[in-house]
């Protein structure tokens, strides 16, 4: 069961890297978008860091 937690977020955490990369592409990209994606993406990482 581990396991697929531990896939299924490291799925989520690279999909919100998608997204911020893609974001950051744009021309005028929205910061508070950005900053939401990065809040969500580090919260992410803690989480897999105490798996």
């Amino acid at each position: 069961m581990e396991s697929s937690h531990c896939s299924a977020l490291q799925l989520k955490h690279a999909g919100l890297e998608r997204q911020i990369r893609q974001e950051l592409g744009r021309p005028l990209p929205n910061l508070t978008m950005l900053q939401s994606l990065k809040k969500r993406k580090l919260a992410l990482k803690d989480e897999l860091g105490r798996l």
